[in-house]
């Protein structure tokens, strides 16, 4: 999974900053602090999504209820991310992140200690927001302190780092599964939670002193989405990145029942599986990178919404007529998620570079997007309950289906910026 994108506006429109002032500030434990921040959203739902299955049980709860929790973690993350960019550039960087990892670790605790589904599912939504508007907040403090190259350089590395969390999250925790019991791995998000908070207090300062911070706020924020909604081709890549999103969360809503509840896969087998998957997106992006320039980027996202596609037809064949076997079941897995890895990062690249004026709010609306589809797909994915793989299958392939209808019915290659780093063009 990749990170979801932040709300830099109006830090990217100040006056530089002196160099020497820029490299007296950004320093390596801020550049570390904001990729833990980064992390603590695909830790904070990778590693308890192998216990599925313990938690329904245990909670005497039905898997519907259980991808809920799913749901309204992303609905806040959406949130977060939607509303912290706009109060952090009033108020500053420094206190509201504070505010926010406090009030994760809260939540974090609350969900372990959770006696009901309806507890957790509640505490899962404030962590969502809390955790979104963290991350929100870290990028915008990097975008505060660093320009040209610098600023590149380090949200690569952010990037690159962040992305191993949802390899190693699933490896944790089916080892958590192993060796412990499900709410371990809240009292270990609890605990990173915690400790993110004592880092932001000794390694980040105030990014945003108020002589620089800005007023109007979320109405500002409303009037610039109204402008980058208005543009067809942005619009176009929305629907790209977002019907994408949905059918990826699909595959996490549901995967653990499907391959562990009607397969018999461990918990640890799965994971392994889990990360693997992982494994292939992040290198089909890292891959994606390298062919920027030299090949297409329309051309990717399309070789990848056509192997999404295949993965998706192939899942419901075997779904309607097989019982959804194993093997199938894990070459689909794969094939899905390594083809979201060239479709929802160039998809997000493309919208933005649609709307330059405003790349702060074409990534928070690209945010908000992608979560309230990651959020409203995942309940739905399991409707059938435990024991049938259709209503994901049917979301996957549909997912595929629009994200195409995106690409070739909203967008144009015209649309795109030729000239731009990207690899755009016919």
């Amino acid at each position: 999974m990749q990170p979801a994108p932040l709300h830099p506006d109006v830090a990217t429109a100040t006056p530089p900053l002196p160099k020497a002032r820029q490299q007296a500030r950004l320093t390596a434990g801020l550049v570390a602090t904001v990729v833990f921040l980064t992390a603590i959203a695909p830790l904070a739902t990778d590693m308890y999504v192998p216990a599925f299955p313990q938690v329904a049980g245990e909670l005497s709860t039905t898997a519907t209820q259980v991808q809920l929790t799913l749901t309204t973690f992303f609905v806040g993350m959406a949130l977060g991310q939607l509303i912290g960019g706009p109060v952090s550039d009033q108020r500053g960087r420094r206190f509201p992140l504070l505010a926010a990892l406090l009030v994760t670790t809260a939540a974090a605790i609350v969900c372990a200690l959770a006696p009901t589904i309806a507890v957790m599912t509640t505490a899962r939504f404030v962590q969502g927001f809390a955790g979104g508007w963290a991350m929100v907040i870290g990028r915008a403090i990097i975008v505060d302190l660093a320009r040209g190259a610098q600023l590149v350089r380090v949200l690569n590395i952010i990037a690159g780092v962040g992305g191993l969390a949802p390899i190693v999250g699933p490896l944790l925790g089916g080892l958590i599964l192993q060796l412990s019991h499900w709410r371990f791995s809240f009292w270990l998000v609890a605990v990173l939670g915690f400790a993110m908070t004592l880092a932001v207090l000794v390694a980040v300062p105030e990014s945003l002193p108020s002589e620089r911070r800005h007023t109007g706020g979320l109405r500002n924020f409303v009037a610039a989405g109204r402008t980058v909604l208005a543009n067809r081709a942005y619009v176009g890549y929305l629907v790209v990145a977002g019907a994408a999103m949905g059918a990826l969360f699909a595959y996490v809503a549901t995967s653990a029942f499907v391959l562990q509840t009607m397969n018999g896969l461990s918990p640890f087998a799965y994971s392994i599986d889990f990360a693997v998957n992982a494994t292939g997106m992040t290198a089909a992006a890292l891959v994606s990178a390298r062919l920027a320039g030299h090949v297409s980027t329309r051309k990717l996202i399309l070789t990848g919404q056509l192997a999404a596609l295949a993965a998706g037809v192939a899942m419901l064949a075997g779904a309607l007529w097989l019982g959804t076997p194993l093997l199938l079941a894990i070459v689909c897995f794969f094939v899905l998620m390594t083809a979201q890895g060239l479709t929802i990062p160039n998809g997000g690249a493309l919208a933005s570079a649609a709307v330059p004026k405003h790349p702060g709010t074409g990534s928070a609306v690209q945010g908000f997007v992608q979560w309230v589809a990651a959020g409203t797909v995942a309940p739905i994915a399991g409707l059938g309950g435990e024991h049938t793989a259709v209503p994901m299958a049917t979301l996957i392939t549909a997912g595929a289906a629009t994200s195409m209808i995106g690409l070739l019915a909203l967008t144009r290659p015209s649309s795109d910026h030729p000239s731009s780093p990207i690899g755009t063009g016919p």
